[in-house]
């Protein structure tokens, strides 16, 4: 893969398991309707890094602390829980802020999915599915034993997250735009899923790369 001498990428250690799908693409293009797929269809277990940011930034958690630190109490809902809108328009307003919150969160998210292939290895699990939608960018790539790119055409990713997360244009593309160009990723993919037809045509490349065409 192209990304192999990049000297910014960590080298590959011993796998944890004989097969890890490193799950990306764009915001919007289609992760989850895949990731679902996969562990619907073939029992396949999946690992989200979403998931895994999410759990960093709860009450009482030390990134919380220091968001709060770094920008003020204001950052919280009356629930104790951080305003993730509210965060939002700071940190896709602004590249600094934005690595900076990436670098409170992005560790905890690596050892949560390290401890989840652990864990998996430990009860003989052989294949594993990591959605991660910054792999290239927070440099996760060394986790995985292949990399799978799903991606749409730009008008539907544009639609898809108007319909799905209610945001303005301007604001989908500040959340597109702070992340690496789709072309980039699907140069250093294994497999690439196109994600602009119907569901079924995408679960038949699914099938296709899993071997089960």
């Amino acid at each position: 893969m192209s990304d192999a001498t990049d000297p910014t990428i960590p080298p590959r250690p011993t796998y944890l398991l004989p097969r890890i799908i490193g799950l990306t693409g764009g915001v919007g293009m289609g992760k989850t309707t895949v990731s679902d797929y996969l562990q619907n269809a073939y029992g396949l277990p999946v690992l989200d890094a979403d998931l895994y940011a999410r759990e960093a930034v709860e009450p009482g958690s030390q990134v919380l602390a220091k968001i709060m630190e770094r920008y003020g109490t204001s950052m919280l809902l009356p629930t104790g829980h951080l305003d993730r809108t509210r965060l939002g328009e700071i940190v896709f307003g602004s590249a600094p802020e934005r690595l900076w919150l990436e670098q409170q969160i992005h560790p905890y998210v690596r050892d949560q999915l390290e401890a989840g292939l652990r864990q998996l290895a430990a009860q003989g699990q052989t294949t594993a599915v990591l959605v991660i939608p910054l792999l290239f960018e927070a440099r996760m790539t060394d986790l995985v034993t292949e990399i799978w790119v799903v991606h749409s055409a730009d008008g539907q990713q544009v639609e898809r997250l108007q319909r799905r997360d209610q945001l303005s244009l301007q604001q989908i593309r500040a959340r597109i735009n702070s992340q690496m160009p789709i072309a980039k990723k699907i140069e250093q993919a294994d497999v690439v899923l196109e994600n602009s037809s119907t569901p079924e045509a995408l679960f038949r490349q699914v099938d296709q790369a899993l071997g089960f065409s």
